[in-house]
Formats: C-alpha cells, sequence, structure tokens
C-alpha cells in the first residue's frame, strides 16, 4: 500500500494550517511553497478538502484557506478519505462480487484484517496527534 501523491500532498497542506492559530488564513501558494507542491495540484485537493468542510475557502485580498474545525476534531481518515475515498486495500474486501474465489480466499481474509487495523489507526489519530509528533520530533533535532 503506498499513499497518493493527492493524499501525501493533502496532509501535508492540512499539517500545515494544523501548525497555525486556529481561524488563521493562509494562503494557498504559501502552503505549496512551504511543502513543495504544486499550487494548481494543491488547489484541486483543497476543493475536496473544503467540500468535505475539513479546510474553509476564503476568497479576496487576503483570501486562502484555514481549518474548519479544531486538529483535535479532525482525524486522520477524515483527510483521507475525503481526497481518495473509503480505504481499501483490495478491491475485493468490500466488494466480494468482483472475484469468485472471495468466499474462501485467506489472502482476502488476511488482507480484510490489515485493513480493518489501518482504518482504525487512522480513525484514532488526529492532526493535532501528527503536529504533536513532528513538534517531539524537532525538539530531539
Amino acid at each position: 500500500m503506498q499513499f497518493t501523491k493527492a493524499e501525501e500532498y493533502g496532509m501535508l497542506g492540512v499539517l500545515y494550517l494544523s501548525e497555525k492559530k486556529l481561524g488563521s488564513i493562509t494562503p494557498l501558494s504559501e502552503i505549496a511553497e512551504a511543502k513543495g507542491i504544486p499550487e494548481k495540484f494543491l488547489a484541486k485537493i483543497f476543493q475536496s478538502l473544503s467540500r468535505a468542510t475539513i479546510v474553509r475557502s476564503h476568497r479576496g485580498v487576503r483570501g486562502g484557506f484555514s481549518l474548519a474545525k479544531d486538529p483535535k476534531e479532525i482525524s486522520v481518515k477524515e483527510v483521507l478519505e475525503s481526497i481518495h475515498g473509503p480505504y481499501h486495500l483490495i478491491k475485493c474486501t468490500n466488494n466480494t462480487e468482483i472475484c469468485d474465489k472471495s468466499n474462501f480466499c485467506s489472502l482476502r481474509e488476511l488482507l480484510s484484517i490489515a485493513e480493518r487495523k489501518l482504518v482504525q489507526i487512522f480513525e484514532d489519530h488526529t492532526l493535532a496527534d501528527l503536529v504533536k509528533w513532528q513538534k517531539n520530533k524537532m525538539i530531539a533535532i
């Protein structure tokens, strides 16, 4: 399993906003430059994040984006699923009709267990957790 570029960039973008004071508006260009992300690609990702009410879009001269909620209230799962949709390691874990072996496939069983645990970890951790880990890592260096 590997994150898509959209998921990686989306996470980096919301983490950047999470480090700011709640409610502060940050231009998309600042986020893109700080994280080394193509601005046009980030704009598309932030449209999805905005529709999912993870970020709030602000128009005008002082426009940009802010988090829609406190980072403690936004799970990693919410961010990833707003960009990519529900998380599945393989297609047959949520749709057994696509495979004629799904009734007896031990690989499917194993991956279903792994998927549930991974999604639970994403659900159990918030943006605030990741920011805290990042700050602790920076202090250690």
